[in-house]
């Protein structure tokens, strides 16, 4: 069985913050999608693997038999845009995009450039309608609340 790359770590989310944020816009906006998505989450923000921060987790296995753990709302600063990981591809979320603003699709991973492009109320919904999908199709730590 293939081990996963990317897992929890013991590092610390600010020092990634203060030294990945290429720009003191990623920075600020980093920032405020800690306090965003801690909230909107009710987690605290880890490191899952060396550049994603994730917000609590959920359990994994598809029928390939692979499975794993991984955040259930999470982001990175990259270098060419910020990628948000608040995204489960249901009929609302979809709705949801066209509401968003100015972003650009992986596929199951938002980007942006910056916070400011997309509308924050809409990015709440995203994350909320993607916890209550892991919350029904996933062992995850959003039903532990």
């Amino acid at each position: 069985m293939v081990k996963n790359k990317t897992t929890y770590t013991d590092a610390d989310v600010q020092a990634f913050i203060d030294s990945f944020s290429d720009t003191p816009q990623k920075k600020a906006d980093s920032l405020q999608l800690i306090d965003l998505l801690k909230d909107w989450s009710g987690e605290e923000p880890r490191m899952w693997g060396p550049s994603i921060v994730g917000f609590g987790n959920y359990h994994y296995r598809y029928a390939s038999g692979h499975e794993g753990d991984a955040p259930m709302l999470g982001f990175s600063p990259r270098k060419g845009a910020l990628s948000l990981y608040v995204y489960s591809d249901t009929e609302r979320s979809r709705e949801l995009l066209g509401q968003l603003g100015k972003y650009k699709m992986g596929k199951a991973c938002i980007y942006v450039k910056k916070l400011s492009d997309i509308d924050a109320g809409v990015l709440k919904e995203l994350a909320e309608e993607s916890i209550k999908y892991l919350n029904e199709h996933y062992e995850c730590s959003c039903r532990v609340r």
